[in-house]
């Protein structure tokens, strides 16, 4: 069988291949699991040559589990912070692999498939996603929903929104370089780990690879982890808040559709056909949320766009360069105000025209409308600046040439952590 001592992270010699699997009270089935991991190690050094660790990332287990992978020469790694996602991410940043290799702990998978995935990072991949409707899916191992409706679903969009090009954007078995892993930043928790996980990949032009696999039913006697509406949506919002288009759309078509209205109810008014005309008040006040509505969308979309280059999942744009010098805080304060200004003068004189009028109600609704939604999208102008500015760290130039490296306060960490273990290793020399 393959050697599974771990070797220490300081030590002299590391293996290549790394094993993690997320482990929550699977004390029945783990033994199966790590044998099965075992083989797919002792394939790997007799096909390729490399060493290999089989990591358990330990979520809190109170069924024993910790004492049965470490008996059966697997290393455990203790994840305080509860959740798919983090166990995952505590047990990859304590592998000493050069390939990491991931998936669930349940028997759902079988590892051995897993040498094809190393077989494709060693050949120039970055990551390696299995395929399981590529590959197999046995009887009653996917919920129907899941396997008709929902995975297909989420992964339709996120190719469409970030163009990642996989077939199956949730599969559990996985591979990734530590390297490639190391620039993903991930954080997600939960579920939505999957996703993020290949969203973030493919905004940084990471180099995808997929083999296919087989999905087998797990060895459970209790309902899995998986909850499929809490993570489907979970999986969905994730999707949503890397992506500034999905606002975009909705901000561009609400916009386009309330100023149609307002200007055919202007000219209509203008002309005294006000009357004649289909577009009435109701209309107008439709038209005047619908712009409101499009202005906070947009607004989305570019806190989206920034906080995306801000972590470095997007490269700047061709265009940006060109407006960099109109888009600021200070130009949004500035449009902000003289539409909130605008709006309000627009008040005062509805207000004067009532007045005139012996404050007899005004049939036209239209200048109340206009003057409002103007005040309302000032205010949200001057707002969103503020926060985009926020979002940009403080930066008041959103598109600026200034870049954040979310890296740095990490790099600086490491080195503390570093010198101490250099320190502490000088002392025990003496």
């Amino acid at each position: 069988m393959a050697n599974l001592t771990a070797i220490g992270r300081d030590g002299f010699s590391k293996p290549d291949v790394t094993i993690v699997m997320p482990c929550l009270n699977e004390a029945q089935w783990l033994p199966a699991c790590i044998a099965n991991a075992k083989e797919a190690l002792d394939v790997i050094r007799q096909d390729i040559g490399l060493s290999g660790e089989i990591v358990i990332a330990d979520n809190g287990s109170t069924d024993g589990s910790q004492l049965i992978a470490r008996a059966l020469g697997a290393r455990v790694v203790d994840v305080d912070r509860r959740g798919y996602g983090a166990a995952l991410i505590g047990g990859l940043a304590s592998a000493n692999g050069t390939y990491l290799v991931m998936g669930d702990a349940d028997g759902s998978y079988d590892f051995r498939e897993s040498v094809a995935m190393v077989r494709c990072l060693m050949d120039g991949a970055d990551l390696c996603m299995g395929s399981r409707f590529k590959g197999r899916i046995e009887q009653g191992a996917m919920p129907w929903k899941n396997r008709y409706i929902g995975n297909p679903a989420l992964t339709f969009i996120l190719n469409l929104f970030f163009r990642a090009g996989v077939s199956d954007a949730h599969c559990g078995l996985r591979a990734i370089t530590k390297s490639s892993l190391e620039r993903l930043d991930l954080s997600g928790r939960g579920m939505e780990f999957a996703s993020e996980f290949i969203i973030k990949a493919a905004l940084k032009n990471l180099n995808i690879g997929e083999v296919p696999v087989t999905l087998s039913r797990d060895l459970r006697d209790r309902p899995p982890h998986l909850r499929p509406w809490r993570d489907g949506w979970r999986h969905l919002r994730y999707l949503l808040m890397l992506n500034p288009w999905a606002f975009v759309v909705t901000g561009v078509f609400a916009t386009v559709f309330s100023l149609a209205i307002l200007a055919f109810a202007g000219i209509a008014t203008f002309r005294g056909l006000a009357g004649t005309t289909p577009i009435g008040n109701y209309w107008v006040i439709l038209a005047g949320s619908m712009l409101g509505l499009g202005h906070i969308a947009c607004l989305l979309a570019a806190a989206v766009h920034l906080y995306g280059r801000r972590q470095g999942f997007r490269q700047p744009s061709p265009w940006e360069a060109q407006v960099a010098p109109w888009i600021s805080l200070e130009t949004m304060v500035i449009a902000g105000g003289t539409a909130f200004m605008s709006g309000f003068s627009v008040l005062v004189f509805v207000v004067g025209y009532w007045s005139e009028h012996h404050y007899a109600a005004i049939g036209n609704m239209l200048p109340a409308v206009v003057g409002t939604t103007l005040m309302v999208v000032g205010a949200q102008n001057v707002l969103g600046g503020f926060l985009l500015a926020v979002i940009n760290g403080h930066e008041a130039e959103f598109l600026s040439e200034h870049k954040y490296e979310p890296g740095l306060l990490r790099s600086h960490q490491k080195e503390a952590e570093n010198q101490q273990k250099r320190a502490a290793t000088s002392r025990d020399y003496r």
